[in-house]
């Protein structure tokens, strides 16, 4: 098979951009007419969303929005999904395939080269171009043995590389120029360009800062990006991106406590863009607010462990109170499973407990399973009739009592619980606050007047508005060039 053109974008370090800025450019390219596709080696993050085939990183998940494209497994070929005890899920071409541990998973990364390198293959026969993301940092070269994630995959697969440097957390040239420092010299010259990201202020200001990392480097520079504000409206991948800076005393408060497995939280980001509604983050140390209006329990990676660090940080006793005073709480997946009577561990799924009583507030019980249930969904809220699309990603069954009120309808089964007294809801679906309709009514009935805005048209304009930045600012035409060399 003929060789594609491609680009890896890497980073001087975690959080400097990368997700985002390969969103950016692959609808700057969708813009051009280009059939880009984005690809992610391997990623590391607990919010996960249903591809087809399996689970893929939410951050590829936007990617393929960006580009065009019906998410695939192929984006994403190995996710790790960090638990508590056990270590991590390793989810291979969208399936998971077992638990390791950090110190196993260095000795069995290497193993998964070729279906890393046959994913990309498969990305190549049906796409025109294909963008690539890092992880982490080059330099970390304590992790080179075995790198499948940056250098290690660009090597492999022979993909020019461009570095991007985080500006707005200092250090820019000692992080891009230490990054070549220790790189050896197949590596340095592998990257072709760099970029600074995040430039808050008169970018002019950095132009002998981008002069000397050149000279130093022998890069080429690709530009100075402007800080996007609007970047904190797109989902995000890491709960430290969520946006919930918006706290005013006449908006409707969900309160979210930040459990250690916290995952798949991208359910909180429509509820998170409405005008009157505040969603605050509850860190460990701090007690869920009496002034909240709602208690969210979100998903988790590990259920057991993360019920008992609710209970460690007393939040089931701020729990107990709230319901006391007639306020609604509502769990999503592991926060469902944990509001039931029961949960049952017989297969050893999550660690060593192999049973814990839940938080009692539906009659219900949970068995965890080996195999995952994996699927979109598409049904109705049984309460109001709306239209609901998302899906499931999780390890359980749940019976019992409160199940004959469902959450919702979806295709031949029911889904979910709530308490007798309607306080009290459960459900195993992700994303159905996208759906506008519902997000409306569900915000209609607990007081609260919604925008009236299309979520996914919002995500899609300021996609649209991120690629027209990187064009305004960003050297796209050499990109493109280092891109095409590889197939010349």
């Amino acid at each position: 098979m003929a060789r594609k053109p491609a680009l890896m974008l890497q980073g001087t370090g975690s959080n400097v951009g990368k997700s985002i800025l390969v969103a950016g450019l692959a609808r700057a390219l969708l813009r051009r007419g280009i059939k880009v596709a984005p690809f992610k080696p391997q990623n590391m993050s607990n919010n996960a969303g249903v591809a087809e085939g399996g689970e893929i990183g939410r951050a590829q998940m936007l990617q393929a929005r960006a580009a065009g494209l019906t998410p695939d497994i192929h984006m994403n070929p190995v996710l790790l999904k960090p638990e508590s005890d056990l270590g991590a899920q390793i989810i291979v071409q969208g399936k998971f395939v077992g638990t390791m541990r950090a110190k196993d998973y260095g000795k069995h990364k290497t193993t998964l080269m070729p279906k890393v390198l046959e994913s990309f293959e498969h990305l190549e026969a049906h796409h025109d171009l294909i963008l690539v993301e890092g992880a982490g940092s080059p330099a970390e070269i304590n992790l080179r043995a075995g790198d499948i994630a940056n250098m290690g995959f660009a090597e492999a697969a022979d993909v020019p590389v461009v570095l991007i440097g985080d500006i707005d957390r200092g250090g820019v040239i000692a992080s891009l120029v230490g990054t070549y420092a220790v790189l050896p010299a197949a590596e340095q010259t592998r990257i072709k360009g760099f970029l600074i990201n995040k430039f808050r202020g008169d970018a002019s200001l950095f132009s002998d800062g981008m002069k000397e990392i050149a000279t130093r480097t022998q890069w080429l520079p690709l530009g100075i990006l402007p800080y996007f504000q609007r970047a904190q409206l797109l989902p995000a991948e890491d709960i430290l991106d969520l946006r919930t800076d918006r706290q005013h005393s006449d908006h409707f408060t969900i309160a979210v406590p930040k459990l250690p497995r916290i995952a798949n939280f991208d359910d909180l980001d429509p509820l998170a863009a409405e005008p009157n509604v505040s969603v605050k983050i509850i860190e460990m140390g701090q007690p869920l607010p009496q002034t909240a209006d709602l208690i969210l329990l979100p998903g988790s990676k590990s259920t057991i462990a993360d019920l008992a660090a609710l209970r460690s940080e007393g939040w089931d006793l701020d729990i107990a109170a709230h319901l006391r005073h007639g306020k609604p709480v509502m769990g999503i997946c592991g926060g469902y499973q944990m509001l039931g009577k029961h949960i049952a561990d017989p297969h050893g799924v999550e660690g060593t407990i192999q049973s814990v009583d839940g938080l009692g507030y539906l009659d219900v019980e949970t068995i965890l399973e080996v195999s995952k249930t994996t699927r979109p969904t598409t049904g109705f809220h049984c309460q109001s009739g709306q239209t609901l699309k998302g899906y499931e990603i999780h390890l359980g069954q749940t019976t019992g009592p409160d199940r004959q009120r469902p959450f919702a309808n979806i295709d031949d089964h029911t889904d979910g619980a709530q308490s007798a007294d309607g306080l009290v809801t459960g459900t195993y679906l992700h994303g159905v606050f996208s759906s506008d309709t519902f997000r409306k009514h569900f915000l209609a009935n607990l007081g609260v007047v919604a925008s009236g805005d299309s979520y996914n048209h919002s995500i899609d304009q300021v996609l649209d508005d991120l690629a027209a930045h990187l064009e305004a600012h960003l050297d796209i035409e050499q990109m493109l060039k280092i891109a095409y060399a590889r197939a010349a």
